[in-house]
């Protein structure tokens, strides 16, 4: 086949007596579903008075929000799965678990009773689990399926003994009646719950060193990939965002989630160096996202958590869903196969050199830009004004600024001077959006018991802190390639179980 037999037209959907409604009817239904959100939050924010079903249901800010992104990123995926997965084995039943998927994470953010809640945690877990193994003929995917179910069952187990133990110790069945008790729980007692909440949002999130299910779920179809990392892995945010007044009622229980949450932020970038495909840098990088995350819920700003998320989930949902734009499309004709070798030697040549050719200037604009990014995020929210968590929140802002700056001056396509003008270009309205979208995130859960509570500074942030950034350079600089035994290390640990790998192109184009 030549490249002339390749079509850029895309045509409509062919649609006859033998093609399954189940596509088409669950896909209208799922966008009625966010018409619905939308007018939900529309009365939510008019109401003066709490809506919902005492001792049940909740309708609250987070409720409405997570409800309106959910069903929009559901949406696109059903509708982008139409084409996808047109004409495969098990397609209306791939349409029936996504659309499942959406109503239990829609009842999951709005269940106040915690059995409710359990049962809706374990239903999400058990969905996308088989949603991973969703090809039933191929092993693998069956061993990821199998895996991944593992995982959530123990993700369940730790939210179990987390509401067991606040039921026993406050005599509440509600979630809204565990955190108004939160300030009078022992100190045992807070740990206990507090661990198991952890726990089970790390499981969950996939952070480090739960994070082998995520790296063997490269066999789920992906368009529930996306659903996955735009959504699923969210759960842990919003874990710790509704049970907020128990992670923040002791400062040092804070602190231990931010050391996981920067473990995870740092091993994810790193592990991603080490990847070989798309899908799984992409994993990784999930990886580390998560990580930040949990870091800006350990630090007090769950507000910030969520707006993380949010933002995230959009990302990444994108990401996954174009993908296979990484992959080059060209026709075997003769010696096209040595023109596009060196086509790529002299694009990787070109970006080694972007890189080395930043020089001073670059380096000083990436370094302002940075600057400017985190004083602009200051100037906007008023965080990182106190000597307290908002210092490394306001951090984590510069860092991602100036990661960001740097990316885009290393660019080889551009001249140094419009790569050095346009980064502060595109950097800083990126900090505007972002702290709008943060204020908005925060004055919409502005009903929850606690959206900011910024952690006292300990000796132990400002290690973690400076170890971040240490490690961070380290990446970027790519010093620690010149140990083999780092490498070797990095490798091991981002290779998903052995049973979820395809060893052969022949399995892989079979199914």
């Amino acid at each position: 086949m030549t490249g002339a037999d390749w079509s850029q037209t895309i045509g409509s959907i062919e649609v006859d007596s033998e093609t399954p409604r189940t596509p088409l009817v669950l896909t209208r239904l799922v966008w009625l579903l966010w018409v619905g959100s939308l007018a939900v939050a529309v009365g939510r924010v008019v109401a003066t008075e709490p809506w919902g079903v005492p001792g049940l249901l909740v309708v609250d800010g987070l409720t409405v929000l997570l409800w309106t992104v959910v069903t929009f990123f559901s949406g696109i995926v059903h509708s982008y799965s139409r084409r996808y997965l047109a004409g495969t084995p098990g397609q209306s039943r791939f349409f029936r678990r996504v659309f499942g998927f959406t109503l239990v994470v829609g009842l999951l953010v709005a269940a106040d009773h915690a059995v409710l809640f359990g049962l809706a945690w374990l239903g999400m877990g058990l969905v996308m689990a088989d949603l991973i193994g969703h090809v039933r003929g191929w092993p693998q995917a069956r061993a990821a399926g199998r895996l991944a179910r593992r995982y959530f069952l123990a993700s369940t187990a730790a939210l179990a003994v987390a509401l067991g133990t606040l039921w026993l110790a406050t005599g509440e069945t509600t979630l809204s009646g565990f955190v108004a008790a939160a300030d009078s729980l022992g100190t045992q007692t807070l740990w206990l719950a507090a661990g198991a909440l952890l726990v089970a949002a790390a499981i969950q999130s996939a952070l480090v060193p739960f994070h082998g299910w995520l790296l063997g779920s490269m066999t789920a179809p992906t368009p529930a990939s996306a659903l996955m990392h735009a959504g699923f892995v969210n759960a842990g945010g919003v874990l710790l965002a509704r049970f907020a007044p128990v992670v923040t009622a002791d400062s040092a229980v804070g602190l231990v989630v931010v050391c996981v949450g920067a473990t995870s932020a740092l091993a994810g970038k790193l592990l991603k160096t080490v990847q070989p495909d798309a899908k799984r840098q992409l994993g990784c990088s999930t990886v580390g996202q998560m990580g930040f995350m949990i870091v800006q819920a350990g630090l007090g700003f769950f507000g910030a958590a969520v707006t993380h998320l949010l933002l995230h989930g959009f990302y990444k949902a994108y990401q996954f869903l174009s993908v296979g734009d990484a992959v080059e499309h060209t026709s075997p004709e003769a010696g096209h196969g040595d023109r596009t070798l060196h086509g790529r030697r002299s694009e990787t040549t070109q970006g080694g050199e972007g890189s080395r050719g930043v020089g001073v200037v670059g380096a000083f604009v990436t370094l302002a830009t940075g600057v400017a990014g985190g004083a602009l995020f200051v100037v906007l929210t008023g965080k990182g004004t106190k000597v307290d968590g908002g210092l490394l929140l306001t951090l984590l802002v510069v860092v991602v600024t100036l990661h960001a700056a740097w990316g885009f001056a290393k660019r080889p396509s551009l001249s140094p001077t419009a790569r050095y003008l346009a980064v502060p270009v595109v950097a800083l309205p990126a900090v505007v959006v972002y702290a709008g979208v943060y204020a908005a995130v925060t004055t919409v859960l502005g009903d929850l018991p606690v959206v900011t509570a910024p952690a006292e500074l300990r000796v132990v942030h400002v290690v973690v802190a400076g170890a971040f950034l240490v490690a961070y350079v380290v990446s970027e600089t790519g010093v620690y390639r010149r140990s083999s035994r780092l490498y070797v290390t990095l490798v091991n640990a981002g290779q998903p179980p052995t049973d979820t790998l395809t060893t052969t192109t022949e399995e892989y184009d079979e199914h």
